[in-house]
């Protein structure tokens, strides 16, 4: 594997903007320029779960829906992983599509993902592995 100065430069930068807290990147360049190699080597190297969705015909809304409940209870419940999502323009398969990611980068919160039971399910789980971890409860 060769890796230029410019290429590894721009992992130290994805790599630094990863490990942040909710941290997200728009990787812009033409196309076969090395945006989802570095993406993944940067992930590697954070120590994080690469996860992409794998868009076909009959991909639409609901099926984005349970492959973003997957990576949020992958991400929150008991063991909890350090994950990153890859999505290319070409998964775009909906505009709407669209809304989900602008919720899931401005806030994290995207209404209506979960139906409330599975929120409070989702919720005492985390509850609880906060309360063995010795996190005081609020």
């Amino acid at each position: 594997l060769v890796l230029f100065t410019n290429a590894m430069e721009h992992i130290t930068r994805i790599v630094r903007i990863v490990d942040l807290p909710c941290g997200n990147a728009l990787l812009v360049g033409v196309g076969g320029s090395g945006k989802q190699s570095l993406s993944k080597l940067s992930c590697f190297i954070g120590q994080l779960e690469m996860v992409t969705i794998l868009v076909n015909q009959t991909y639409g809304m609901a099926d984005l829906k349970i492959d973003l409940q997957s990576f949020y209870i992958k991400a929150a419940v008991k063991p909890a992983m350090p994950q990153a999502f890859l999505m290319t323009d070409g998964q775009i398969a909906n505009e709407t599509f669209l809304v989900f990611l602008n919720d899931l980068l401005a806030s994290g919160n995207i209404p209506d993902l979960f139906t409330r039971e599975e929120y409070d399910g989702h919720f005492g789980a985390i509850r609880n592995a906060a309360k063995a971890a010795g996190v005081p409860d609020d």
